[in-house]
């Protein structure tokens, strides 16, 4: 089946199960099940055989799932069997933090290069990155060749930047703002606003 025709829901478990198969390996098990990992992710065991079983046959009925050989191949649909390189654009606060977190690369990602328009902090360190001018963002970013970046701008300067990432040739986008921007459909956008997340649950309020 082609990447166009798995519905976006179902590719977006695929990342939870393959977070939940890895902590299972790192607690030394070797076989798991779908009431296991439903259980340990909220989702029914149905659900998840249903979305395993279009992309394949990965278990055997009383056997259950090799661990090591479906997390092999969770990264293989997702295409972390490789490691993307990422540029963050924005370094305040937030941006910083991300820059600082060190569970990228061990997932497929490793941040290779950091953008701001701030000239206090162009020039500085993060680790062993320096901050460059967001001014030479589209040059820069073509000749890296980097196709995925993180935004981590204030919502007033997300489409301006969203708009240069699409100039340089950027495929993904994950925008941090809370905001939406516009871009074409051959440019893919997720976003992270934890105020949307909090309005979420807080709607279940009894």
């Amino acid at each position: 089946m082609v990447a166009a025709e798995i519905p976006d829901i179902v590719v977006g478990r695929l990342p939870l199960y393959l977070r939940a198969l890895t902590q299972m390996a790192s607690e030394g098990k070797l076989i798991t099940s779908s009431q296991e990992l439903g259980s340990r992710l909220g989702i029914s065991p149905a659900q998840i055989r249903k979305d395993l079983s279009q992309f394949g046959e990965f278990g055997k009925q009383g056997t259950g799932y090799n661990i090591g050989f479906l997390a092999e191949q969770l990264r293989s649909i997702l295409h972390v069997d490789q490691v993307w390189d990422v540029a963050l654009v924005g370094v305040g606060d937030l941006g910083r933090a991300v820059a600082h977190y060190a569970g990228f690369l061990e997932r497929g990602f490793r941040i290779s290069a950091l953008y701001d328009n701030d000239p206090a902090k162009i020039g500085t360190r993060i680790a062993d990155l320096v901050i460059q001018d967001s001014a030479e963002l589209v040059t820069d970013l073509r000749r890296r060749g980097i196709s995925v970046t993180m935004l981590a701008v204030p919502a007033t300067e997300a489409q301006a930047i969203a708009d240069r990432l699409v100039e340089a040739g950027v495929k993904f986008i994950l925008c941090y703002a809370p905001t939406s921007v516009r871009v074409p459909e051959t440019v893919r956008v997720q976003y992270i606003d934890p105020v949307v997340h909090l309005q979420r649950m807080t709607y279940y309020r009894r």
